[in-house]
């Protein structure tokens, strides 16, 4: 991070880039949670009372564990069915790509595009970004930090959209209902799913974003070491 100084008076004055001094080298700690910064020796913020910390040193260890987790209960959540769908006696059960196509085969492509998109393309996406970020506060990163923060605020707005599968299955569970020559029940992948989504957004919030920070300016400073 640079940021401009006008030195000089009058109209001969130069503008040069220095280095901005940083939070953590002013001694000062920012409050997560109401962004109140506190000097650095303060224990707990005196607006809201979490406790400040200049880096959560475990915070990619947590990362890995919840992604982890949501991995394992991803792959329950795509084998097995998110529906169990009988109609007299005739039962039929459908994972969640199934039942997208069966929703398109009865012309409701759009329907079945979001629910392919919010419940294949988006976690899978997740699950991408969120070990990549985790990566790259470790390894030298192609994409600039700005970008890489950007992506991070991107994985934990669209992660309260991926629960739109279960949403669907409990609409039509109470709907279909109603109907006695039919009965529709969320199948064993539903509860799967929704733990997925919910250990995919723990180890996004689990992820501390001050990390990319640091490890630009590390890898600013080796740069400058061996100019």
């Amino acid at each position: 991070m640079a940021r401009a100084h006008q030195r000089g008076g009058g109209m001969s004055g130069t503008v040069t880039d220095t280095p901005a001094i940083t939070a953590r080298e002013a001694r000062l700690v920012a409050c997560t949670r109401c962004t109140r910064v506190w000097p650095a020796e303060t224990a707990r913020c005196g607006r809201c009372g979490k406790a400040l910390v200049s880096r959560d040193g475990h915070s990619l260890s947590r990362v890995w564990a919840w992604w982890v987790a949501g991995v394992l209960c991803y792959i329950p959540a795509n084998l097995y069915p998110m529906l169990r769908t009988q109609v007299l006696f005739t039962v039929s059960e459908d994972t969640i790509v199934e039942g997208a196509i069966e929703l398109a085969t009865h012309g409701a492509p759009v329907v079945a595009l979001i629910i392919l998109i919010a419940s294949v393309a988006i976690p899978m996406g997740k699950f991408a970004a969120i070990a990549w970020l985790a990566i790259s506060v470790s390894a030298v990163a192609a994409a600039t930090p700005h970008a890489r923060h950007r992506l991070y605020e991107i994985v934990e707005y669209i992660g309260r959209w991926s629960m739109i599968d279960v949403f669907v299955v409990a609409i039509l569970t109470a709907l279909v209902q109603l109907n006695l020559a039919a009965s529709i029940k969320p199948g064993p992948a539903a509860l799967a799913f929704a733990l997925s989504v919910i250990f995919t957004m723990l180890s996004a919030q689990a992820f501390d974003p001050r990390l990319i920070w640091d490890r630009a300016d590390d890898d600013r400073h080796d740069r400058a070491a061996r100019a």
